[in-house]
């Protein structure tokens, strides 16, 4: 079950790993921090702008054939193995650790999404999909991509997705939404970084644990919601991979 701690400015929730939405098909393993399977409502249960957060298995040598996005800004992070990429556009790449990717949608496009291993390979893929809502519907689609490997050594929070000003001239990967950020950081054991204050954000916990300012345990999987936040540390327990959507933009804000 979810468990929430307000206060007189801000809101927290907490979601356990066990508790994510499970679907899984065959070659499949989905956990999702948002029920994103048969949803047709994905606004609906979003927090800020943050329609889909899926923690997906893939099988070697499976994935999912050609099919159509529209009016989503697509970012995926791997954490094992590589995805094969292939669009409508004619862009392709294959996406390992360390490297960000970013898929608007616009008016439409159509792509390709697979294990990059072959079945004699069998290497399982474990990769994050996200998906943002994009600040106007329609637009031409577009694919970025950019490898973060080096920077990620440091330690620190590094932004590689973002839509707003702030991040202008870095190498973060462009989103059309000007109110969301996508933060990531490798902390080494004992060590801690410091997420932005936001009006929505979403921290998840990719690998590793860690804990929050208060003493609050994080585990692999757990993802935690906040809402009206100040900025806070996160301290890895025994080295923590985490993501930190910061989003100053929802539904009917």
């Amino acid at each position: 079950m979810t468990s929430e701690t307000p206060s007189t400015a801000s809101t927290r929730t907490i979601i356990p790993a066990a508790d994510r939405h499970v679907f899984r098909s065959g070659w499949l393993d989905s956990r999702q921090s948002f029920p994103a399977t048969g949803n047709f409502d994905l606004a609906a249960n979003a927090h800020g702008v943050l329609l889909v957060h899926n923690d997906d298995r893939v099988e070697a040598g499976e994935g999912f054939d050609a099919h159509f996005h529209r009016d989503a800004e697509i970012v995926t992070w791997v954490l094992d193995g590589a995805v094969a990429h292939r669009d409508s556009s004619g862009k392709s790449g294959v996406i390992v650790p360390g490297v960000a990717q970013r898929m608007s949608a616009g008016r439409g496009i159509t792509h390709s999404e697979a294990n990059a291993s072959t079945r004699t390979q069998d290497e399982d893929l474990r990769v994050v999909q996200m998906w943002i809502a994009p600040e106007h519907p329609g637009g031409e689609p577009d694919y970025a991509e950019h490898d973060f490997s080096d920077t990620l050594e440091s330690g620190e929070l590094i932004t590689v997705v973002s839509g707003m000003t702030d991040h202008a001239g870095t190498d973060a990967i462009s989103i059309k939404n000007p109110g969301a950020a996508l933060h990531v950081a490798r902390i080494r054991s004992g060590k801690a970084v410091t997420v932005p204050s936001a009006p929505f954000g979403h921290l998840y916990v990719a690998r590793g644990s860690a804990v929050l300012p208060d003493g609050v345990p994080l585990e692999e999987g757990d993802a935690v919601r906040t809402t009206d936040a100040d900025a806070f540390t996160v301290t890895s327990v025994d080295g923590a991979e985490i993501l930190f959507w910061e989003m100053h933009t929802g539904f009917g804000h």
